[in-house]
This record gives structure tokens, sequence and C-alpha cells, in this order.
């Protein structure tokens, strides 16, 4: 008998017809045929989906909490076939949401996980005993020398990390090829000035073709890191790229990350993890996108928890953050976070330089007394 991935759906049913729902989704998400169809007994015993548990959802009636286990042998080691047989069929329901899954140790370890993790950003960086600080190059339509302007002036308020915003890829008004050598070399200026190491991270756009390209592009400019949108570009380019390029520390971007009934905690916290992401973006509770608070924690502790012996990912709220939050999100998250503040030091202008510095320095003079660091040591 094969081990099993043990998945959690939440599945909207009345409480006389969630047991019949619960087996039709085990088949769904396997065999996908009539089980009374399959003469093979071994096949019958060990690739069929098998309803585990039903529960039902404390505080939120109608629903239900299904634990299916699915054959860990019909995933190996495919990033694009785990995620078919977690939710592939079964997404076009629309009482369905995948809400978690507990993989058996030799399946997450066959994913890798992230390659740096928390401990080698804060390595790279030389971070230690204090959250991370970023921030977005923004709006769209800037050329490179505009871009790379913004981004020096970003390095000399001391930010830890600059990075393109999601939406500014390969295109006419700022070829990847122009911007990113520019950015690399104003950040590198703007570094050797204040003493302080500053990453800029570009985002990786196009094919798998183009996004190797982009990356041989950013390694002949002298950086260490690139941004990935795991929903747009597919887990499984994610996951190559990763493989090709353990010297490179990947950010995940949530993009196109709600168009699926995928709870956060997991497809961020747990899923981008375990295809190498080594700090995960995601809307953060109070900001544009009102997640709750309870949600962002959850996603949270999902990224840096001990998980099969992988590396955590750097949890990075964003999405309407503010200088005047970071208190309260420290507080909340503690030290082992990012703080990705974006639009809000740019709308301090031709003081951006002062809004940037003074952002840094709510971070380092936080009192962190309440929680200790967990991944402060040392490359992951």
């Amino acid at each position: 008998m094969s081990e099993r991935i043990e998945v959690t759906y939440r599945v909207r049913a009345a409480a006389d017809t969630v047991a019949a729902r619960a087996a039709a989704l085990a088949v769904e998400q396997s065999v996908e045929m009539p089980v009374g169809a399959i003469t093979d007994g071994a096949i019958r015993d060990g690739y069929v989906g098998r309803v585990e548990a039903i529960e039902p959802v404390e505080r939120d009636a109608g629903w239900f909490a299904v634990r299916i286990g699915l054959a860990a042998a019909t995933v190996e080691n495919d990033v694009g076939q785990l995620m078919s047989m977690l939710f592939g069929n079964s997404s076009l329901h629309d009482d369905v949401v995948l809400h978690d899954v507990a993989l058996p140790p030799a399946t997450a370890a066959g994913f890798g996980g992230p390659r740096h993790g928390i401990a080698g950003l804060r390595e790279r960086i030389g971070a230690r005993g204090r959250a991370l600080t970023a921030t977005a190059l923004k709006p769209q339509g800037l050329s490179p020398a505009a871009l790379a302007d913004l981004a020096g002036r970003f390095a000399r308020g001391g930010i830890d990390l600059v990075k393109d915003d999601h939406g500014i890829a390969d295109l006419a008004y700022a070829p990847f090829a122009a911007r990113v050598p520019a950015i690399a070399a104003a950040v590198r200026a703007a570094c050797r000035d204040t003493g302080h190491t500053t990453l800029y991270v570009p985002n990786l756009a196009g094919d798998l073709d183009h996004m190797r390209d982009q990356i041989a592009v950013a390694r002949a400019a002298g950086l260490a890191a690139v941004m990935i949108a795991p929903m747009v570009a597919g887990f499984a380019t994610v996951r190559r790229l990763v493989a090709e390029n353990p010297d490179m520390i990947v950010l995940a971007h949530p993009s196109l990350g709600g168009a699926g009934r995928i709870a956060p905690p997991l497809l961020f916290g747990t899923l981008f993890r375990l295809i190498g992401a080594d700090a995960v973006i995601f809307p953060n509770a109070g900001g544009r996108f009102g997640w709750p608070r309870e949600t962002c924690l959850a996603l949270a502790d999902a990224a840096r928890r001990p998980w099969h012996g992988l590396a955590p990912s750097l949890p990075v709220p964003a999405g309407g953050m503010t200088r005047a939050r970071v208190p309260e999100l420290l507080d909340l998250y503690g030290r082992d976070v990012m703080l990705l503040i974006g639009g809000a030091l740019l709308e301090a202008g031709p003081r951006l330089i002062e809004a940037t510095a003074d952002f840094v320095a709510a971070v380092r003079r936080h009192d962190y007394m309440e929680k200790q660091p967990v991944n402060e040591i040392g490359p992951a």
C-alpha cells in the first residue's frame, strides 16, 4: 500500500448528504470514474481516494471539513501533478475549497523547498536581530533611467530590499535587459555610499525560456534574487527555475492567488514554500485586500513552521501598508518578517530618502522582547 497524501477540503453540504458528497470528491480527485467499473483490486485498494474523516466546521454552518487520503504514488515529484491531484477537477465545483494538505516526508523532501529561506536572506543582507524592510518600484510606464533613480533613492534610505512591481515586465518602455543592469548599478552605487546592503529584485515574466534569459541578465548584473508569481508562471516553471539556479533567492508574488478557492495559508504559506519560495509576499490585514488578521497569522505560521526539514520562507505582508502601522505589524509577526511599504513611501516625493530612512529606523528600533527570533544564524 502506497503512502497517502492527506488533503482537507471545506465542503458546503447538508448534513444528510455530506457523506455522499465526500465520497464523490474522493473519486473525483483520484480515479475519476465509477469505482464499480474498476476490476483490479490493487487499484481499488491503492489508488481510489479514501474518505478519512468528516467534521462540521465550527462557526460556519453548512460547511464540513472533509479529509481525503490520496495515493502519493500518483504525484511523485511533479508539482503540476500535485496541484492537479489536490484540486484539479474539484476546483470547478463551487461547493469545495482546498483547505490544507499533509504530505508524507518523502514527498515534501522530493520538492526541495526554499534553497535559502529566512536565514539565507538575513545572511545575504547582513540583518540580524530585527525584521527586514522592503519596497517596490512603481508605477508602470517609467523608463529604465527613472526606475534606476527611484531605486537608488530607496537604497540611500537604507532599505533592505527593492523589488520591481509585479506589473513591470519585459515591456518596450522598460526592457528587462536595459532596466535591470541600470537599476542594479544605481543600487550598487548607493550601497557603496551608505555601507548598507540593499538587494534589488527584478520581476521575471514570460515563458520559461524568457525567464531563463532574464535570470542570466540578472546574474550578469551581480544580482542575487528574483521575483516570480507562481500562479501566473506556473508551479512547475518556478520549481524548475529554483532547481536550475540554487544560488538565487526567490521571492514569490501573490498575483492571481485569489482566482481559485484555495485557503491562503495553504497556498502561500505551504505550497509556495514547497516549490522553493524563500520569501512569500501576501496581502496583509487592514490593507487594500481585506484579509482577516487570523488568515494572515496562519499564513505566516505556515511559512515559518518546522515542516519536514524544509527551510522556512520569510513572510512579507504587503498591500497598502503604511509607516504608522510598523509597531502594530512587528508586534503581530515578530522578528521573522519583511515589511513591504510601496505607495505610502512614494507619496513622500522629493523626501523619499528621508521617508525611507524613517521606515527603516522604526523597524530597527522596535522592541522585540516578547518574541525571540528563530532563524537568525547562517543560511538554511
